[in-house]
């Protein structure tokens, strides 16, 4: 895949672009003589977001069940899937969120359903979108590897060191691979203790469980991240393109929802982020 920049295309070629279609681009002097000016960032994100503009009848579900929108074909999972015990009440919300991403609103989807806790909201999303990222990068493991990804990235701009406070107090430097396996296993460990993801009914929430969570979602939009600049053109041999771009858009309305990511966390993606967000108001 060429992210080159589009100062050279002609007018119907930027339209093709835009639309998604395969254009042979051509790095012009300006960008040549000055590297600075380069698009190629711009470049790569509109052809990302060209994958959430309306299609020729592409069919384009949304649910909070990730092996349901994969459908047969993608049950690979990076992690054991966590699952939420039948019976409980949090099995109950998830259902209702699925039914609610069933209506294509994600909008509406990721909104406190009435008289719910906002903890056990967070929680049951919390646990269905590190479902959603295990699967995504469980398609991906083979593309992503020691040699192919020797640091944790997202862009040249953007390189993460993993520590967990406990078994690893001082940052370091890790391939991608190994660093999503820590963070994977961290967040499962999280969502493992019943102190913090109580799933019975009446168990409270400790009070920094909001602080947790959005540990959690921070260290999980990193894969997200990792993906989209590393991984994107992978994604789309393997024809997933559909599924991560719904679960971003889900993940992102989410946690903009109830302010659960800071803004400068989220600057990996941002110019991607302000296009669909924008599209949506």
């Amino acid at each position: 895949m060429r992210l080159d920049c589009t100062h050279n295309l002609s007018k119907r070629e930027r339209k093709d672009r835009e639309k998604g279609r395969e254009v042979t681009t051509r790095t012009c002097e300006t960008c040549t003589n000055n590297p600075s000016s380069s698009s190629s960032s711009s470049s790569f994100f509109l052809l990302v977001y060209s994958y959430f503009l309306p299609r020729k009848r592409q069919r384009s579900t949304a649910c909070g069940n990730m092996s349901f929108l994969f459908g047969s074909r993608s049950s690979k999972t990076f992690k054991p899937k966590k699952n939420i015990p039948e019976g409980s009440h949090q099995y109950e919300l998830l259902k209702h969120a699925e039914a609610t991403l069933g209506s294509g609103n994600l909008r509406m989807a990721v909104m406190l359903p009435e008289g719910e806790d906002l903890n056990e909201w967070v929680a049951v999303n919390t646990v269905d979108f590190f479902n959603q990222i295990n699967m995504l990068y469980g398609t991906i493991t083979d593309f992503c590897t020691e040699e192919s990804c020797p640091v944790m990235s997202a862009g040249p701009k953007y390189e993460y060191h993993w520590a967990d406070g406990t078994n690893i107090k001082k940052p370091i430097k890790c391939s991608a691979p190994k660093y999503i396996d820590y963070l994977m296993t961290w967040v499962q460990d999280q969502l493992d203790d019943e102190t913090l993801f109580p799933s019975k009914i009446g168990v409270p929430f400790k009070r920094n469980f909001m602080s947790v969570a959005k540990t959690i979602l921070k260290r999980l939009f990193r894969v997200y991240a990792h993906i989209y600049h590393q991984h994107f053109d992978s994604v789309m041999q393997l024809q997933e393109e559909a599924h991560l771009n719904t679960s971003f858009k889900h993940f992102i309305f989410f946690v903009q929802e109830f302010n659960l990511i800071d803004r400068k966390e989220l600057a990996p993606l941002q110019e991607l982020i302000e296009k669909l967000t924008t599209k949506d108001r």
